[in-house]
């Protein structure tokens, strides 16, 4: 029923007058009362991922996107990506001043690309040195994203449906949703921006995955997921957090008495040591037909946090029950092995490197000695050393409506 309710469809309305006057007039005052709706785009940047899930992201464009944008007099510049990387790179070089907003057609992987690229691209233009991004400046081009991969995680936060008409409408009338980014970086180097990530049984899976690209995207997926339980092993991890109480009492404090110090913010970190099977780190609610709840079914898009959940270290059966209760509406952290906190920041230091065995790849780290598997907005990162992740409020807007209590299930 809420996925009916998030659905929106194109009708047409036929006005019909003898006179050509009349209807030359009705067009002049219907296109000059459009021209109010200041953040209707009328310029796009088209950026599609032919290799997205079943490979139907330019079918889906030119057959039910393309079409609305033209009836809504809308220009774009269209480019199909040919391989990964390519619409990074695209952004990082392109005229973007011309275009109003950037639109990708593809899943989340693609989605996560030109997010990433646009905030790239912001710093870049802001003279902010990209190998070192302690404040990041806001993107002033929108992100729209039409859903054409495999989970679609951020066109189920946006939309609240996977629903190619309901994406394109969102676009056409301008809806935008201020939407929070995460930094990752290891060792002060700056990594990459995102908006999720997992580490542990969640990265392990999909370094597996990545392994055997060869097979189907399903298959490959249910393969890497048996295996990596086959042979699960905890991490042996220190995790230090921020909470977002603490984080909020240090910017009062700031404000109203300014006595506060660097040692007093660094006080207000927590931390714990131990072995853990999974950690994750939200900054959306991850919603998927996979999770309809979400994997942080409390976050929004824009609050300011992340939701950070850690599976310690417990027998399989147990594990597996957690998992799978992420496929129900009924509340998935409700396991004595199973921790949840709201923070503002991140910093998770892998303490051992010896590893383990999956039959046929051999985990040191990852595919590289000493190096960790993290799971970042479904893309796989590897990172040898300490990966400390800070959300940053409202640092790109997404093209979508207002979805407030979407996620608020029983």
């Amino acid at each position: 029923m809420k996925k009916e309710q998030n659905k929106i469809k194109d009708h047409t309305l036929t006005l019909n007058n003898s006179s050509e006057d009349h209807c030359s007039s009705w067009v002049r005052d219907l296109k000059k009362i459009l021209t109010e709706f200041s953040n209707r785009p009328k310029s796009l940047k088209v950026l599609i991922n032919p290799q997205s899930h079943k490979k139907e992201a330019t079918h889906i464009y030119y057959e039910h996107v393309e079409p609305l944008l033209k009836l809504a007099e809308i220009k774009t510049d269209v480019t199909i990506t040919e391989y990964e990387g390519h619409a990074l790179s695209l952004l990082k070089e392109c005229e973007l001043q011309e275009f109003d907003g950037v639109i990708c057609v593809g899943g989340d992987g693609s989605a996560s690309e030109v997010a990433h690229g646009l905030l790239l691209r912001a710093q870049m233009d802001a003279g902010i040195d990209t190998n070192y991004i302690l404040t990041p400046v806001r993107t002033p081009l929108p992100l729209g994203i039409i859903p054409a991969g495999s989970t679609n995680v951020l066109a189920h936060a946006l939309y609240g449906i996977t629903h190619v008409v309901t994406a394109t409408l969102h676009i056409i009338m301008g809806h935008m949703q201020p939407v929070d980014v995460c930094t990752f970086s290891s060792t002060g180097k700056f990594l990459r921006f995102g908006f999720s990530a997992v580490f542990g049984f969640g990265g392990r899976t999909l370094a597996l995955a990545e392994k055997h690209r060869w097979m189907p995207p399903n298959q490959r997926k249910d393969f890497a997921v048996i295996k990596t339980l086959a042979s699960l092993k905890p991490e042996d991890c220190e995790i230090s957090f921020l909470p977002v109480k603490a984080f909020q009492d240090f910017q009062e404090a700031s404000r109203n008495e300014h006595r506060t110090t660097e040692s007093d913010y660094n006080d207000q970190w927590q931390k714990i040591q131990g072995h853990f099977l999974n950690i994750s780190i939200m900054a959306i609610p991850c919603c998927s037909s996979v999770a309809p709840g979400g994997l942080a079914p409390n976050t929004r898009l824009n609050n300011g946090s992340m939701a950070l959940a850690i599976a310690r270290n417990t027998s399989r059966p147990e594990f597996v029950k957690q998992l799978k209760r992420y496929a129900s509406l009924k509340n998935q952290f409700n396991f004595p092995c199973v921790e949840t906190y709201t923070v503002t920041e991140v910093k998770l230091q892998p303490r051992n490197n010896c590893g383990y065995d999956t039959g046929d790849v051999e985990f040191c780290g990852t595919s590289r000695e000493n190096h960790y598997p993290w799971n970042i907005d479904g893309d796989l990162t590897e990172v040898a050393s300490e990966v400390h992740i800070k959300v940053h409020p409202q640092l790109i807007k997404l093209y979508g409506g207002c979805l407030e209590g979407m996620n608020d299930y029983k």
